[in-house]
């Protein structure tokens, strides 16, 4: 299985250090480099990469910057010569965090961190049923508390870390999942992903405005305001034949 890959890195050194090191990693494709944060969003967007090797420190825009402006995040394993960003590295899902030099053992460790989840994610997929349809019923749990909700219930999924944020009446449960996978299992035609952080229910807009950026504003029937992004509002329209 091949893992389309980008490295994205100011330094033509470390990008071509970085290439070398990977040359012992069959399943590792690199399909293309980038110098700074707006090339690389550009590529993930055309491309859609597997995984990013992400340096932080970049000329303009930081790594973090470029992961806050991708619509759908490929996995991320840093790479810096500074340590004082790891817990930040952490905080935004990143699989590892590699100090430069990067030395071989750290490189194969993250590597195998990758294989792991991209197994388990194989697992999760082949354990789902399919789309999941607005009369569908699913069973959401946080701590003792226990919901049976269908789906045309649910306004409002809401990205927090690893966990999502599921909006239905006046409660708002964690669940242990990802906006990524969820996205996958939702249908399309109900469940739209306005921006990074959120998938709203069509079904529940109330109103809509012009918003920054050629981006637009939504608000919920339960109240809530949520921006879709300027890349999502062209989608948007299109579905919604505005």
């Amino acid at each position: 299985m091949s893992i389309k890959t980008i490295i994205i890195d100011d330094e033509r050194l470390a990008r071509s250090e970085l290439k070398k090191m990977l040359t012992d990693y069959k399943e590792i494709e690199i399909i293309e480099e980038a110098t700074n944060a707006d090339d690389g969003i550009m590529k993930i967007e055309s491309l859609s990469p597997d995984l990013i090797f992400l340096d932080i420190q970049m000329p303009g825009k930081t790594g973090f910057d470029l992961l806050a402006e991708v619509e759908k995040s490929p996995k991320v394993i840093f790479t810096t010569a500074y340590d004082e960003y790891a817990i930040k590295a952490f905080e935004v899902n990143a699989l590892d965090y590699l100090m430069k030099p990067i030395e071989p053992k750290r490189l194969s460790d993250a590597i195998q961190k990758l294989q792991y989840e991209i197994q388990k994610e194989k697992q999760d997929t082949q354990n789902i049923r399919g789309t999941l349809h607005d009369d569908d019923q699913v069973f959401v749990k946080d701590g003792e508390r226990c919901w049976f909700v269908k789906l045309n219930e649910i306004r409002l999924f809401e990205s927090v870390g690893n966990y999502a944020k599921v909006f239905f009446g006046t409660n708002k449960p964690l669940i242990l999942k990802s906006l990524n996978n969820l996205e996958d299992r939702l249908d399309k035609k109900t469940f739209f992903r306005a921006n990074r952080k959120h998938i709203i229910n069509l079904r529940w807009i109330e109103k809509i405005e012009p918003y920054f950026n050629g981006g637009l504003l939504v608000e919920l029937k339960g109240g809530e305001k949520i921006e879709i992004s300027r890349r999502q509002t062209v989608k948007f329209k299109e579905m919604m034949s505005l």
